[in-house]
């Protein structure tokens, strides 16, 4: 985290407050852009659904007839200085609202959005979700944007083909990041506006969010980010770095590989591998694409917690992709899924925290005979994780 001590001082916050006024309900944070104010963001609050708390927030910077969250060095390029000292003051007011339990999630347009941004990398675990709308993640305001940092987070990205106020390279930057290594559960929506939320992404951000309330009111919250942990299939306990970049995968539902995609032989092996282990029965998936080939548990042997499987109530804890991809699907550990993600062989799927498991991840095809061994170690970890 970065640190927060300042002798700057900033006015009282200035709220608007919509919605529920249950101290426990879920809290939505709106966070408006630059060089407007809270009146021009609390009305999403009657567009997004009902039943949790919506806070508009008034930065605390005045610039000209508005208000920014930082001062920067160019469209979402802030001064770390300054975007320390601002989330410094709005941690001090999110926590007398908000103490730790209570689910909070950041909405932020553009300004805001970078606001968001740097709340989100520099205390992940403190936020149950957050969406950046039009905006860029504050790349050079001092915070960690390291891989795996935003793990099983589930965040929402929205961007405009034609929009022109925020850099064309930062956009860009922000969708790979977030859509790769950072570990992020992201479901985004693009499409050809400008600078301002469209209908549609207004109606994909409220089916978002609709479906992010619904699963912690079942589910409750879950870890977020990474920490240290040690893989029980591997020699020394430690995941080794994949070699070269990452490959391009899908960012919409069916997740897929779409580059660097296994051997069909290599493919064969790991189906060979993981159909032998202990108890597991092969099937055609429950929620994969046609031709996917499910790993299952018999149900005496399906000891693990539910959050092992991909669909508890078949047993399926993985599945194996067609010929085409022959990347596999696969639940863990949400710190395992972040430490997997970090070394490069996994990315997080897009509805982890929405409609599966937090730590479900899509897990890289093996290249050659070294990345089938890590592969498959992988993979017993979750079946180790499935059965006990």
């Amino acid at each position: 985290m970065m640190d927060m001590n300042t002798s700057t001082t900033f006015p009282a916050p200035t709220i608007l407050q919509r919605g529920s006024t249950d101290p426990t309900a879920p809290l939505i944070v709106l966070l408006h852009g630059r060089g407007s104010d809270e009146t021009g963001i609390i009305d999403l609050a009657a567009q997004l659904p009902a039943g949790a708390a919506y806070a508009a927030v008034r930065a605390p910077i005045a610039e000209g007839s508005g208000y920014a969250w930082f001062a920067n060095r160019g469209i979402g390029r802030p001064i770390p200085e300054s975007l320390a000292q601002t989330m410094g003051w709005f941690r001090t007011w999110l926590d007398e609202v908000a103490p730790q339990g209570r689910p909070v999630v950041v909405i932020g347009f553009s300004g805001g959005a970078a606001f968001a941004g740097g709340l989100i990398l520099d205390e992940p675990e403190r936020f149950a979700g957050a969406a950046i709308l039009y905006g860029t993640l504050p790349f050079d305001g001092g915070v960690d944007v390291s891989a795996g940092r935003l793990a099983s987070l589930p965040v929402f990205v929205a961007q405009g083909d034609n929009d022109h106020v925020i850099p064309a390279e930062l956009q860009a930057r922000t969708w790979e990041y977030l859509h790769g290594a950072s570990g992020a559960a992201s479901y985004s929506h693009r499409d050809a506006s400008a600078h301002g939320l469209s209908g549609q992404a207004l109606r994909s951000l409220d089916g978002w969010l609709r479906q992010r309330l619904a699963y912690l009111e079942v589910r409750g919250s879950h870890t977020i980010g990474r920490s240290d942990v040690t893989w029980p299939t591997l020699s020394g306990g430690v995941l080794p770095q994949r070699n070269g970049p990452a490959p391009e995968v899908s960012v919409q539902t069916p997740q897929q590989q779409l580059t660097q995609n296994a051997p069909a032989e290599l493919q064969e092996q790991v189906f060979a591998h993981m159909s032998a282990l202990a108890a597991v029965q092969v099937r055609p998936s429950v929620i994969s694409v046609p031709g996917a080939r499910a790993f299952t548990l018999q149900p005496d042997a399906a000891r693990g917690a539910d959050d092992s499987f991909i669909v508890r109530q078949a047993g399926e804890f993985a599945h194996i992709h067609p010929e085409y991809d022959g990347s596999l699907h696969v639940a863990l550990p949400q710190p395992f899924a972040a430490a997997a993600i970090a070394a490069g062989w996994a990315v997080t799927h897009p509805l982890a925290g929405l409609h599966v498991p937090p730590g479900m991840v899509l897990l890289y095809g093996p290249r050659d005979a070294e990345e089938l061994a890590v592969i498959i170690a992988i993979l017993d970890a979750a079946h180790h994780f499935a059965t006990t």
